[in-house]
């Protein structure tokens, strides 16, 4: 492999920090674990440093789903310490997590990239409108079967690897609305977002294996580089996020937050 740099330009790296100084701070500043702000940075700027048009939306979520194997293993450790995360529930939705990431992965590979970027995009929506409504969840159902938890730990896996995401606007609502405090469910959902990067990372490096045009320094669809510099960076700055935002009002956070995914998004069905 070329030293990394050879990878890059002065002025690529120098792009690469800044991507992940906002990734970091945006994560602190709103509480993501990044993927709905890595993918999109990443689908508009892989071809600034060379990256083909072709394989620039495959290299975003690979590349996402890498970063959060890292990042998540921290915030895990963090959650543990305070005794959050329910790890029987982790325990549960595991194995279907795992199958679902890796089919996710799979299913992504046999999509063009611009299927690939629409069907992120809409997510992004999704994800957006569900901010701006903010309807309280209420205990609606119980988590102790095991097919159910199965069989949702599979939609989560392959939603989630396939727009690149640690799964945390999908996994909380699950557990919040099963009962598990809204705390104890993100701190739960962190931890769930370890095997989905896994097994949605090694997937994109299978199915990208070989394929025509990849650049120095990748595996499949994962570009190294680029997770080595964003979880350095953003791992850096997150706390300067975190600190701002308990100054800011949390109502005008999500809402602002909700307009930026909005926008994004937007961008995204129709740049």
């Amino acid at each position: 492999m070329s030293s990394f740099i050879t990878l890059f330009s002065v002025d690529s790296i120098l792009l690469l920090l800044f991507l992940g100084a906002v990734v970091g701070i945006v994560a602190g500043l709103f509480g993501v674990g990044g993927g709905l702000v890595i993918v999109p940075v990443l689908i508009w700027s892989l071809p600034l440093l060379g990256v083909e048009e072709g394989l620039s939306v495959h290299m975003a979520v690979g590349t996402s789903l890498a970063t959060i194997v890292f990042t998540s293993i921290a915030a895990v450790r963090a959650h543990h310490r305070r005794g959050a995360v329910v790890w029987r529930y982790f325990l549960a939705l595991t194995p279907g997590i795992l199958l679902g990431a890796w089919l996710g992965g799979m299913i992504a590979g046999g999509l063009e990239g611009e299927s690939l970027r629409r069907l992120f995009a809409l997510f992004l929506l999704i994800v957006a409108f569900r901010m701006f409504r903010e309807a309280p969840l209420e205990t609606r159902y119980g988590l102790v079967s095991r097919w159910q938890n199965s069989g949702v730990g599979l939609g989560i896996g392959a939603i989630s690897a396939l727009v690149g995401i640690g799964g945390g606007t999908l996994t909380v609502p699950y557990l919040n609305g099963g009962g598990v405090e809204v705390r104890r469910a993100v701190a739960t959902s962190s931890a769930c977002g370890l095997p989905i990067a896994l097994a949605g990372t090694l997937s994109f490096v299978w199915v990208g294996w070989g394929a025509a045009g990849l650049p120095a320094g990748s595996s499949g669809y994962v570009y190294w580089p680029v997770v080595l510099i964003i979880v350095v960076t953003s791992t850096l700055l997150a706390p300067a996020g975190a600190s701002l935002a308990h100054r800011l009002s949390p109502y005008w956070l999500k809402r602002i937050f909700a307009l930026f995914l909005l926008f994004v998004s937007i961008r995204l069905l129709f740049s």
